[in-house]
């Protein structure tokens, strides 16, 4: 009963220790786990951007420091590097910086850059005459991002190419903010406005205005500016002009040739405008879209059409149309076949050379030539030719009298010129040698009339004699002589007259006059005419 009885407090120990053993393990392990922990991350801490200047040189400055300074635009010395950097974020730095050794310590808040929500911040103190300058950018601060060295590397060389790239361009280019100030220039514009100063390293700040845009121009437009740097030298630039966000960018490209080829080529147009006005022929040139652009006073004169309407610049088929209204032109059958003839005269006169007459209603004769010019465009010139024309015509029937008055002589004549070449012969004349209308206006020479004769008389000394009568020097003299024409045996009397400026009269009379008089018309007999008429 005793052994029961121990055997079961054994047991009721047993387990108490069991249970409190495991309460003390639990509370072991979870006091472990609520421990706290000490943090092993540590924030890397950003170095400041520190310089530290003796007047103008540097002495000593920050890693961050000299990659700002190599960063900056160009300059001679760290100083205009650092100000070039300053002044367009830091209003009223330079004047504050001659304060420096008065007050101690000047502090100045940057102007809110695009972008940003904090601004820079400087600090500038004056340590036993030394000026410490440290630039605050309250938005890094704290954040703890670092670059690593490759990405450094590949910012620091791309900002090294596009500063190069912007050096090197031939162009000004320039930024403004909203107020309307510079806040950036590249080295062409820089150089091109003296701010600049070779002489002591200095750059002006803030850099001078060199054009006055204006801010109404719409984005993209182009005006074209004068630039004066000197009283005898005046410089010309195209503008070009984007607006950004908080501000704009500017591009200024040269233009000196091109204005230089814009004043000759209006000296030329000028030049040929004055000698056009000269002329008695009316010009019109109408370039390829056929719209006149060039025409002369002359022009005014023979078409009539008044300068107010050529000054419109008409189209060619508007200027024709207005010729057609002032019967300037050929009077048209009807206004379609009008319409055909100029779309012709367009086509021929731009595919090469193309000449018309045109007889006006008036009496008038206009030659009307049309001539291709380059780049599609056509000239036509107006050319009143009535004198020439009534010349001509008066001409022509002088000769046609001439050659009637030349008809109606009984004896058969050929006039030789000194070069021996047939000019006129008259009707008697085809009717005595048998060579017709057709050989008196065909080119003929003596030689050719000589073999002609020889073939129809018989032989004479005659026939070399008048064959050598053009090429004899000196004084000519009449030759005369009788011929036997073989057909029938009439004689022929002969003669070979000079004539002022070598030429020669041949003149022949045969006995017999009827073998040169001009065939009479039969007789109709009466009854038979009579039947005619009733007809």
């Amino acid at each position: 009963m005793q052994v029961e009885y121990l055997q079961a407090i054994i047991i009721v120990i047993t387990s108490v220790g069991s249970v409190a053993i495991g309460l003390l393990a639990v509370t072991f392990l979870t006091g472990r786990k609520k421990a706290p922990r000490k943090s092993t991350t540590v924030h890397p801490v950003l170095e400041q951007t520190v310089f530290l200047f003796d007047d103008r040189d540097l002495v000593d400055a920050t890693p961050p420091a000299r990659l700002l300074l190599d960063a900056a635009p160009m300059a001679a010395n760290d100083w205009t590097r650092l100000c070039a950097f300053i002044s367009p974020r830091f209003e009223g730095f330079a004047e504050r910086m001659a304060q420096l050794s008065e007050r101690g310590k000047i502090e100045i808040r940057a102007k809110l850059e695009e972008g940003r929500t904090l601004p820079l911040q400087l600090v500038a103190e004056d340590v036993n005459g030394l000026a410490r300058i440290t630039l605050i950018d309250p938005e890094a601060e704290g954040r703890g991002v670092l670059v690593d060295g490759l990405s450094q590397r590949a910012l620091e060389d791309e900002l090294d190419h596009m500063r190069q790239t912007l050096d090197r361009a031939p162009v000004l280019i320039w930024r403004e903010d909203a107020a309307g100030s510079l806040t950036w220039a590249n080295r062409a514009y820089v150089l091109r406005s003296g701010a600049f100063s070779e002489s002591d390293d200095s750059l002006i700040w803030p850099l001078p205005r060199l054009f006055d845009l204006d801010p109404a121009l719409r984005p993209g437009s182009m005006r074209r500016m004068r630039l004066e740097q000197a009283p005898d030298k005046i410089d010309w630039f195209d503008c070009h002009s984007y607006p950004l966000e908080h501000g704009s960018l500017h591009f200024a490209v040269p233009a000196d040739a091109t204005v230089r080829a814009e004043a000759a080529l209006r000296d030329f147009v000028q030049t040929l405008s004055k000698t056009f006005a000269d002329l008695p022929i009316g010009l019109a040139v109408f370039d390829r879209s056929r719209r006149l652009q060039i025409f002369n006073p002359s022009l005014i004169d023979l078409t009539q059409l008044g300068a107010e309407f050529l000054s419109t610049r008409p189209t060619l088929y508007a200027f024709l149309d207005r010729l057609r209204e002032a019967r300037m032109m050929p009077e048209p059958k009807d206004y379609r076949t009008w319409r055909l003839q100029m779309t012709e005269l367009e086509r021929a006169a731009a595919s090469g050379y193309h000449c018309e007459t045109w007889n006006l209603p008036s009496g008038q004769t206009y030659r009307v030539t049309g001539r291709p010019h380059p780049d599609g465009a056509v000239a036509f010139l107006f050319e009143d030719i009535s004198a020439e024309s009534a010349m001509a015509r008066r001409m022509r029937a002088e000769l046609e009298q001439g050659q009637e008055v030349l008809d109606q002589m009984g004896e058969a004549v050929a006039v030789f010129q000194s070069s021996g070449e047939m000019t006129a012969s008259n009707a008697a004349y085809g009717r005595l040698w048998g060579t017709g209308v057709a050989h008196s206006v065909s080119r003929s020479t003596i030689a050719d009339a000589v073999r002609l004769w020889q073939a129809q008389c018989e032989q004479t000394s005659l026939w070399a004699e008048a064959r050598s009568f053009n090429t004899t020097l000196g004084v000519r003299r009449l030759v005369e002589g009788e011929v036997i024409r073989r057909i029938d045996g009439e004689p022929i009397d002969c003669r070979f007259v000079p004539m002022t400026g070598g030429a020669m009269l041949a003149s022949f009379r045969p006995r017999h006059r009827a073998l040169i008089a001009p065939e009479q018309p039969s007789p109709v007999p009466q009854a038979e005419s009579t039947a005619l008429l009733l007809r």
